[in-house]
């Protein structure tokens, strides 16, 4: 039995990268052999085993054959005559496709360590074809590896157009779309997963809501890049640096302009109206991924108030605390300023004003701070019914952010 470190782990040292989650695969060896040495078996659709000191995973190298649609489609043969070579052939990308041995040789069959020095993302083989997550996969992989210069391969492009095409992605389910997304979006440049599946025709398949949004016309006073998907990317790009790492700020930043997609083309390239019109496909989209309720909650709220929140000194007190109603912020105040990061990066997500000021997120958090200073027990008097003191809340929070805005003006 020989074991050797695979995948992500090999990939990242190679690039210079913190070290991640570490994979071991294992050649020659037997499920009852390796359970005899204390492993413990986990894997549902492979023999996957923790390790029982490291609780690091195992795996017995393997190879897997193509058998119905989707990425559950396949047999999986771990017998101990499978060879590191063959189990390395399996995988996505050459760049994952590179192990190493206990003495830190490299096994690198398939060129990783090359496409490495060179910056590519390029599939391991024709079975790449096999597997429509991989699609997803190449796209999540550009998010997080563009900034450091990668680029796809073109023939790897074109197996994706092929597997588009044939309508392969059409047996991805949605809780492995949402994992995809969410991950790319937790990624240093999301625009790559938009651009990447845009490229091959897969953003129609899986995020239509979102390719629509592209070649509709904005108002370039407002908008210098015009096209509604370049802003959408920009927007994508700059929430994560306003939030890195953080989906759920992300998510909300993708889905606050969807409605544009709905403006009538003879009103174009205003967009009246469109956050209201946005909210349904944001709810859609929402329920066919089955996005997890906060982040449904978040993206609804951004997509509704955005326009609000640009325009919050033109409000009046009374709308203020409105606006902080209709987002439930006296029971979530966590939500005002992940409302006023996702605002923020929709200003900023726009040609020529990535280094723009925002003073209108700071402002809403600070009334939104002003506002929770006043409770119940402050305006409370004997005799006073629900109704009252509910009027009697909401008189006072108005008053908190009068004040504060004249203490500030």
């Amino acid at each position: 039995m020989k074991t050797y470190l695979v995948g992500g782990a090999v990939r990242d040292r190679l690039l210079g990268l913190p070290p991640g989650d570490r994979d071991w695969v294992v050649v020659g060896a037997t499920q009852a052999g390796i359970e005899a040495r204390g492993f413990k078996a986990v894997g549902r659709d492979f023999p996957v085993f923790l390790h029982p000191d490291t609780g690091e995973e195992y795996a017995l190298a393997r190879t897997e054959r193509k058998s119905g649609r989707g990425y559950r489609g396949f047999v999986v043969d771990a017998d101990p005559s499978v060879t590191l070579e063959e189990d390395l052939q399996r995988r996505d990308f050459t760049i994952n496709a590179i192990a190493q041995a206990d003495d830190g040789t490299l096994v690198d069959p398939y060129g990783g360590a090359r496409d490495i020095q060179a910056r590519v993302l390029r599939h391991v083989g024709p079975a790449f074809v096999e597997d429509p997550l991989r699609v997803l996969r190449a796209a999540r992989f550009m998010a997080r590896f563009a900034p450091l210069g990668f680029t796809l391969a073109p023939e790897t492009v074109a197996l994706m157009r092929t597997m588009v095409d044939s309508g392969e992605l059409d047996a991805l389910v949605p809780e492995r779309v949402w994992q995809e997304l969410r991950r790319a979006l937790a990624s240093t440049r999301p625009s790559a997963f938009l651009s990447t599946l845009r490229d091959c025709g897969a953003l129609a398949v899986v995020l239509p809501e979102v390719d629509a949004l592209y070649g509709i016309p904005q108002r370039a006073e407002y908008h210098p890049e015009v096209d509604t998907g370049i802003h959408q990317e920009m927007v994508c790009d700059m929430a994560a640096r306003l939030a890195p790492g953080d989906a759920r700020i992300g998510f909300a930043a993708l889905v606050h302009d969807l409605g544009k997609a709905l403006t009538p083309a003879e009103v174009l390239p205003k967009h009246i109206g469109h956050e209201h019109a946005g909210v349904r496909p944001v709810i859609a989209l929402c329920e066919r991924l089955k996005v997890p309720v906060d982040h449904r909650e978040l993206a609804v709220m951004a997509c509704r108030e955005h326009l609000n929140v640009h325009r919050l000194f033109e409000l009046r007190d009374a709308t203020v605390i409105e606006l902080l109603a209709r987002c439930d912020a006296f029971r979530r105040p966590e939500r005002i300023p992940w409302l006023a990061t996702v605002c923020e990066a929709d200003k900023r997500g726009r040609g020529g004003q990535e280094a723009a000021d925002y003073p209108q997120g700071r402002a809403l958090v600070d009334l939104h701070r002003a506002a929770l200073q006043v409770s119940a027990r402050d305006v409370v008097r004997e005799g006073m019914t629900g109704v009252q003191i509910g009027e009697a809340l909401q008189a006072a929070r108005v008053a908190a952010v009068r004040e504060r805005r004249r203490a500030d003006s």
